[in-house]
């Protein structure tokens, strides 16, 4: 099971392009933007955000079939992978409610390519129950598939502070 495993990142910003970038190390990896800069920059080894070299993304992009790193901004690419992980950002409006429609946008395009047995990863900062609340009963209605009957799904909230790059250990 291992070996089949392809994993679609979908947002490549402070914190899904350091998760892509180390998943390629090992796995068939896809970081998928909507930002045509973005993709363009990433693809010419470039990242504005700083959170990734340019020598390590370099060395895991476009390796080959098996292993490394497709970045592109057409979701297309993103049929045929099995482990989803959702890294868009959430903003907050004027009066700092959280914006999900980044979050409901992704997991809608998500759906689309949703199979038997997929699994879905919210790495995108929001609030509890958010993910079986907003998110499953979209994957479930437009993949027509049942969430922990056909397809399963998780949340990893990002404990990243952009632009640090010290380790903290308690």
């Amino acid at each position: 099971m291992l070996s089949s495993i392809k994993i679609g990142i979908v947002g490549l910003g402070y914190v899904g392009l350091p998760l892509a970038v180390e998943f390629a190390k090992k796995y068939s990896t896809l970081g998928f933007d909507i930002n045509q800069n973005r993709v363009s920059e990433l693809n010419s080894f470039v990242d504005s955000t700083n959170e990734v070299e340019s020598e390590d993304l370099s060395k895991v992009l476009n390796q080959n079939n098996d292993i490394g790193l497709t970045i592109t901004d057409d979701k297309l690419y993103l049929e045929g992978c099995n482990v989803y992980i959702i890294t868009v950002p959430t903003p907050i409006d004027t009066n700092k409610n959280p914006d999900l429609s980044p979050l409901i946008n992704a997991t809608k395009m998500v759906s689309q390519f949703l199979d038997k047995d997929n699994i879905v990863i919210y790495e995108s900062t929001v609030y509890p129950g958010a993910t079986e609340e907003e998110c499953v009963p979209i994957l479930e209605k437009i993949s027509k598939l049942k969430y922990n009957k056909d397809f399963y799904c998780g949340y990893s909230p990002e404990r990243i502070n952009p632009g640090d790059k010290k380790t903290y250990i308690n």
